[in-house]
Parts: C-alpha cells; sequence; structure tokens
C-alpha cells in the first residue's frame, strides 16, 4: 500500500512512518525542511518538501497515495480548513484517510483536582471550551463516509516515549524557570497516556481493518501530574510544588497552563480493543519509565 503521512518530520508522524514501514508499506511523509527529510530517508521513507500553507501544491501527492494519514499540527480554524480540503480532493475515491485528533478535546478544567468521569470512543461528553472545537473537524472527518472515502479518527491520550513528551517537558521547563518542578493545586488530575510506538500501531491497525467512519482511541494508563512532577524532580533532585493558575501562566504559557496542566482528561479505548484488536506492548505501560530519557535531561 502507498501510505502519505502528512506531519512525518514529527514526534508521532515520524513513529507512524517507521510502523508502517515495518509493515512493507511504501511510505512517503511531507516534511518542511532539510533535516526532516534525511531522517526520512534514512528509514527508508521517500520525503516530499512542502507545507500545509500551499496545500494546492501537495494535492498530487494526496491523490496518489492509497491512504493518507493526518498528523500535523495546526491551530483548530486551520487545521478543520486543511482537513476539508483534502477531503475534497479525495471525495469519491474509495480512499482511506485518517485524521489524528486528542483526547484534550473530553478534557475538564479541575484545577488540580481528580474527575471520575472517563470517556470511551462513542461516549456522551461536553467538549472543552479551549480546544473542544477541534470534535467539529471529527465529525466532518467521520461524516465524509458518505462522500465515498473510507474516513477515521483516531484520537490518542497523552503521549509519551522516546523522550518525547511535551507535558514531561514542561514540567522540565517548570523546574528551569523556578528552581522546583511544579504543578496545578493538588496535582491529581491527569491525562491518560500511551506510548507514541502504541499508538502508531493503532494507525497501522486502523488502516488495515478499521471500520470506516470510526473514532478510535489510544490509551494505556494513568499517572496524575503530582506523580509525574515527583518523577521529574528525583531526576533533578529538586523539590516539587503546587502553584495556582496564575503563577503557572508566568512560567509556561496560558494555552499550556490551561490546556495541559490544570485539566483532568480520563479515557478508555474500549473500540480500539475489541473492534482492532489492539494492546498496547506490556513493556510500555509506566510512564515514568520515560521522565529521565536524555532529551528531557539534555
Amino acid at each position: 500500500m502507498n501510505v502519505l503521512v502528512i506531519g512525518a518530520g514529527g514526534y508521532l508522524g515520524s513513529s507512524i512512518v517507521e510502523r508502517f514501514l515495518i509493515g512493507n508499506h511504501e511510505v512517503r511523509g511531507l516534511v518542511r525542511n532539510a533535516a526532516a527529510a534525511q531522517r526520512l530517508r534514512n528509514l527508508g521513507a521517500m520525503p516530499i518538501n512542502g507545507d500545509l500553507t500551499a496545500l494546492e501544491s501537495l494535492l498530487p501527492a494526496i491523490l496518489e497515495a492509497d491512504a493518507v494519514i493526518y498528523a500535523a499540527q495546526l491551530m483548530l480554524e486551520p487545521e478543520k480548513k486543511t482537513v476539508s480540503t483534502i477531503l475534497d480532493a479525495l471525495e469519491g475515491t474509495g480512499k482511506t484517510f485518517v485524521f489524528t485528533s486528542g483526547t484534550g478535546v473530553l478534557s475538564q478544567r479541575t484545577d488540580g483536582e481528580w474527575s471520575e468521569d472517563t470517556f470511551a470512543e462513542d461516549d456522551h461528553f461536553v467538549p472543552s471550551k479551549y480546544i473542544g472545537a477541534r470534535r467539529d473537524t471529527e465529525d466532518l472527518v467521520r461524516q465524509a463516509t458518505n462522500r465515498g472515502i473510507r474516513t477515521m479518527v483516531v484520537r490518542p491520550s497523552m503521549i509519551w516515549g522516546r523522550g518525547g513528551c511535551p507535558m514531561i517537558d514542561g514540567l522540565y521547563r517548570s523546574a528551569a524557570a523556578t528552581d522546583a518542578v511544579c504543578y496545578i493545586g493538588r496535582g491529581l488530575n491527569l491525562y491518560s497516556n500511551v506510548h507514541v510506538d502504541d499508538v502508531a500501531e493503532l494507525f497501522h491497525l486502523a488502516v488495515e481493518k478499521g471500520s470506516a467512519g470510526a473514532l478510535y482511541h489510544a490509551v494505556s494508563g494513568e499517572t496524575n501530574f503530582r506523580t509525574l512532577a515527583e518523577g521529574v524532580a528525583r531526576v533533578l533532585d529538586v523539590p516539587t510544588r503546587s502553584v495556582d493558575l496564575g503563577e503557572a501562566i508566568t512560567f509556561w504559557d496560558k494555552f499550556t497552563a490551561l490546556i495541559a496542566f490544570s485539566v483532568c482528561s480520563r479515557s478508555r479505548a474500549v473500540r480500539s480493543r475489541r473492534e482492532l484488536g489492539w494492546r498496547p506492548h506490556p513493556d510500555r505501560l509506566d510512564i515514568l519509565d520515560d521522565v529521565d530519557h536524555p532529551n528531557y535531561v539534555g
């Protein structure tokens, strides 16, 4: 199968490229710079240099692919417009398009408190005030099955592994700014989490045997932010400290403080496990294994 990964130079995208290469697919990846292009060549994939801001020039490559995986990161409205343009191009082709969302859409602001609410793929939820609009893009993709496209949405929880977790990196940044690893409130809030290689495996399964119009979660564990902060603090040999949102904004930015560290987002991968047989690898279940990775420490 000819697979095109949009966002192939990124943290998740590069892992997806690797997984499809292992599956003996022909893989091309959209990248934005020469360094990312060389990394793809080293893996055995074919880079396509381009930018989603010039999407029209990329449509021929999109139409040549049997499956297109969208793993790029854009702001919400540009993302929706970009995805809409891709769907227009693929209409009636019967080809596969998989959109990467995230469980931030179902997050609840708790200011450091735990929430008992946890959501499987098609459970009802009140979309996040801050990034819940991505639900509109999810719906756009899933409904495109009525337009002759085999579409799916993958909604990963907090991704970690290989020293690339943005939230673990954020904890390190809090220590650099304050000499303590910080969490908001009591730090009992959390994002359910999953290793990046297990997310890539879910994409592979979805393309190979997923149902048109389906939504799939990727979840393998839960660890609250205070416990993560304590893990980073042990690596750095510094204390931890509780802060309120106002102070958190001074060393993180407002978006990070609100969307990453002040919310609780718990999810379950019921459909992924039942329908695709997806299972996270037993050696990739504990996010604390990642906190001392050299990418963060260095």
